[in-house]
């Protein structure tokens, strides 16, 4: 069922959502636009659209940024009737055997890292590594024929490398909700908030059961996936949620779709709804909940300041889902060089799973302008607390031959804490 009906009067026809539309920079047709999707989405309501392939190909177009809902004058919600005509989608056509063996691991997550363990073992066949990037770099795989540059395999998982429990000092517990890229590729993002907690003195609980937050899933269409990985999500949060002060995501993605996302989805499953929103109060993005809630910034304000600079880049799923953009800036401005880029709010480019894969020429398109946004502020660091937004624009920088290293904030906050 349908959260939101559509129709094409509800557009006033105003025209702010096309400049900053992601997918009309980079295929300028009316269609593809959010005007274009707003009155295919009211035809489809209405029942006089067919979901046809050429239907399919136009709502998975869509980079699901939210820049359209941030400049609409009636608060149109075109992301998300968008996701739910996915899954009328999905369940049409079906998803590609390949999404469908991603979203099996990431919904077993003992699977997966055994899967994982093999990966990190055999990559280098089939990749070339690109140290300084912590990356590889496909050339023509024979599956995805497509060159560009990968997050690489760890040998040992974020989640499987620490103890369940890590005891600071007791000034605090806080849980970690690590997301999938932080545990299976950029474990150091990981690594660097226990060394933050452990100079505060809070206590660190890995919540080790916890499974994919369910974003991929979700703006791909598989609800079935989504449905199950939120509530079991939601049951293993409540059983501890009030012994933690927090639970902290160093991922802009997982925490919108924990904290905003859940609640939309359960809108026709009270209960889960009711359940969902009862634990928003307590998810926080790290940046965040280290800025508001500790005093970690005056502990940075008396380390030696950097000379390195950095430029951040804001997550769509960070600043217009959550708000949040003033708090890693406040951090990272303690002890570096803080240069601002031309947009810093444009969106990276990374669109989720179809984007990547089926219509990465369109991912490819958008992270360009990006990229050499970066590289005009001579900058050596680009930063942003997503790493689906570091795995696109690490490919964009590395096509571009941009020489500039992407760290998470909280990789950027805990090497000042060790050098200052």
């Amino acid at each position: 069922m349908f959260q939101f009906n559509v129709t094409s009067d509800a557009c006033v026809k105003c025209g702010k959502c096309i400049p900053v539309c992601t997918i009309h920079e980079v295929n300028r047709d009316e269609v593809t636009s959010p005007r274009g999707f707003i009155d295919l989405l009211g035809a489809y309501q209405k029942g006089t659209l067919e979901l046809d392939k050429n239907a399919k190909s136009i709502f998975e177009s869509c980079f699901l940024c939210t820049n359209c809902t941030d400049v609409c004058p009636n608060d149109l919600p075109v992301d998300m009737i968008i996701e739910q005509v996915r899954n009328d989608i999905r369940k049409k056509f079906g998803l590609a055997w390949y999404k469908r063996l991603a979203f099996f691991f990431l919904r077993n997550r003992n699977i997966m890292d055994v899967f994982a363990r093999f990966g990190y073992m055999f990559q280098t066949c089939g990749f070339k590594m690109v140290d300084k990037q912590s990356s590889m770099y496909m050339r023509n795989f024979p599956i995805i024929k497509m060159d560009r540059l990968f997050p690489s395999l760890k040998k040992k998982t974020f989640l499987n490398s620490h103890p369940d429990v890590i005891h600071n000092g007791g000034k605090g517990k806080v849980g970690i909700f690590i997301g999938c890229l932080a545990n299976y590729m950029y474990t150091d993002i990981g690594k660097s908030l226990l060394e933050i907690l452990q100079v505060l003195e809070i206590d660190a609980y890995l919540i080790k059961q916890q499974k994919c937050c369910g974003a991929p899933q979700y703006f791909t269409g598989d609800f079935d996936s989504v449905d199950a990985l939120a509530k079991f999500n939601i049951k293993y949060i409540e059983g501890f949620v009030n012994e933690l002060d927090a639970i902290i995501i160093p991922e802009a993605t997982c925490s919108a779709m924990i904290k905003e996302d859940y609640a939309h989805f359960f809108h026709d499953q009270p209960e889960w709804k009711v359940r969902a929103e009862a634990i928003k109060p307590k998810i926080f993005m790290a940046t965040e909940y280290l800025e508001k809630k500790t005093n970690l910034a005056d502990i940075l304000a008396s380390k030696a300041r950097q000379s390195e600079s950095i430029t951040y880049h804001d997550p769509c799923h960070a600043r217009k889902m959550q708000g949040i953009f003033k708090e890693p800036r406040n951090l990272l401005s303690k002890n570096y060089v803080l240069k601002e880029m031309s947009d810093p709010n444009r969106c990276c480019g990374f669109g989720g799973v179809t984007m990547q894969t089926e219509k990465y020429h369109f991912a490819k398109a958008a992270g360009l302008p990006k990229a050499a946004m970066i590289k005009a502020t001579g900058a050596e660091y680009v930063s942003a607390e997503c790493s689906a937004c570091r795995m696109q624009l690490s490919d964009a920088l590395h096509g571009q031959q941009v020489d500039v290293i992407f760290k998470n904030p909280i990789e950027l906050i805990a090497k000042a804490l060790r050098e200052g």
